[in-house]
């Protein structure tokens, strides 16, 4: 039950309006019974005040008898428990219950006199009484009796009974109680009635019709609602819904355009490693034959030239047939533990034969000790010419290449990495994310196989290929090859980083 928020919602509700409706009850029922006191107070006060009258002008008279029976009549109301004279030792003198002429008053109203109270609370025999005492003092118009100067005579004392006042109280708070109780019953019925209908139900639709989501069902819709908070979350939900079903539509018809580019490549791949494996046999031969007729020219004939270009072509349409078998139907990698500082140096040796690297500025920057990896070197090294190639060209001429090894530790595997750096003009952006697409290149000669090729000869052996560029500036190509577990000298290495 309390894990409904709804449910939750209304019992802290209602404990709320029980807290607020309570301390309001409790407030207003101690306001009454104050008030009712207060009303008791004053009419004792003044019954009091009724009576001291009326002894006082008997007593001037010299009349006593007539105070008893003043005390004995007024005694008769059924709100006084007694009215009575007392000395000032507790001794009753005059009562309206003669019976009690004589004895001792209550400890309570004799303490209330010494304490110089003039009204007090207590208990008499079971019920709540307001006692009320009020010395009498004689002055100069009683001096027949008592003598001259002002002296205490006595203590008039009524018992007010607060029976009724009880009862009032009492009767007020049943009603203030059922009055609380009716309140928070309709209140709480109101608030769950509320929450129930405007609140939990949307609340049950909106999560039947998510359910039905996440089994796939985009065509659910939820009816709105007013223009509440409620009624808002409702046409969100439609919305969001509307727009799941549209983008599962355009991934749908991007899924299926992307199988059918995929089939199509593969069918041309599968055509140009036909085409170029057909290509390369008569390619050699024609080259063969021309290179054979280029010897029966004189060295200053000016046909060597056109045979030179012809060869040159020729060339050119045999790499071309070799990167598509290259792509189109790569060898497996004939592993070993390779290292690939020594690489690095091997490559960049041949490198600097090529005639466009004669002007460039080369850089090595590798880190000693690293640990050997298991791929095969001849398609590691095939990679690594290629990216070189492609920054030496990059950088038309002049410029610096840079090529750095270290031994990184990502998510705890260790790795080794080439970084090939050049200061060209870097990648177009518009191009950066093509340039691994098969056929897609930006010189004017080529077939836009290389870096596919070397994306796909470095997963075979494990490895990626990723690229840092900087419009401009330049472009980074970093390798990554993971260490292979118990490789020389790996075990060595880690203990190092540790280290």
């Amino acid at each position: 039950m309390f894990q409904s928020l709804v449910s939750r919602v209304i019992i802290l509700t209602i404990l709320l309006l029980t807290l607020v409706i309570g301390i309001f009850s409790l407030f207003h029922i101690r306001r009454e019974q104050d008030h009712l006191l207060s009303s008791t107070r004053e009419s004792a006060e003044l019954l009091l005040t009724t009576i001291e009258r009326a002894i006082f002008n008997s007593m001037r008279v010299g009349n006593s008898e007539d105070v008893q029976a003043i005390l004995e009549m007024v005694g008769k109301s059924h709100r006084l428990e007694g009215v009575r004279i007392f000395h000032p030792d507790g001794t009753v003198l005059k009562s309206s219950h003669p019976e009690e002429i004589g004895r001792q008053v209550e400890a309570e109203t004799l303490v209330m006199f010494q304490n110089r109270r003039s009204v007090g609370i207590f208990p008499v025999n079971g019920s709540d009484i307001l006692g009320m005492v009020r010395p009498i003092v004689a002055d100069e118009r009683c001096g027949r009796c008592h003598g001259k100067g002002p002296q205490l005579v006595g203590v008039l004392n009524a018992n007010y009974s607060l029976a009724d006042t009880n009862e009032k109280l009492q009767a007020s708070t049943r009603f203030f109680l059922l009055s609380t109780l009716v309140i928070l019953t309709v209140l709480a019925a109101g608030v769950s009635f509320i929450l129930l209908r405007f609140v939990r139900r949307p609340l049950q639709q909106m999560a039947d019709k998510m359910a039905q989501v996440e089994a796939g069902d985009l065509s659910v819709r939820l009816p709105q609602a007013g223009q509440d908070e409620v009624g808002s979350l409702m046409g969100s939900f439609n919305s969001m819904v509307g727009y799941l079903e549209a983008a599962r539509s355009e991934l749908e018809q991007c899924h299926f355009s992307q199988m059918a580019r995929a089939d199509r490549l593969a069918s041309v791949g599968e055509m140009a490693s036909g085409i170029a494996h057909e290509i390369k046999n008569p390619l050699a031969g024609i080259s063969g034959a021309i290179s054979v007729l280029a010897d029966d020219f004189d060295p200053e004939d000016p046909r060597r030239e056109i045979i030179r270009q012809v060869l040159e072509q020729i060339g050119r349409l045999d790499k071309t047939a070799a990167d598509l078998l290259s792509f189109g139907r790569p060898s497996k990698p004939e592993l070993s533990y390779v290292d690939v500082n020594n690489l690095v140096k091997n490559t960049l040796f041949f490198v600097s034969q090529h005639p466009e690297a004669a002007g460039i500025h080369r850089v090595n920057e590798l880190t000693r000790d690293l640990p050997p990896v298991w791929v095969d070197e001849k398609q590691l090294q095939q990679v690594l010419f290629n990216i070189i190639i492609n920054a030496i060209q990059a950088m038309k001429g002049s410029g610096t290449l840079t090529v750095q090894t270290e031994g990184p530790l990502v998510e705890g595997r260790r790795y080794v990495r080439i970084a090939v750096c050049d200061t060209g003009g870097g990648i177009p952006p518009a191009d950066l994310e093509k340039i691994f697409i098969p056929f897609h290149t930006t010189k004017t000669q080529g077939t836009g196989l290389g870096l596919a090729i070397c994306r796909q000869l470095l997963e075979q052996n494990g490895g990626t290929i990723a690229v840092e560029n900087q419009p401009g500036l330049g472009a980074t190509f970093l390798i990554d090859i993971p260490v292979r577990a118990g490789a020389p000298e790996a075990e060595k290495e880690d203990q190092r980083a540790q280290v």
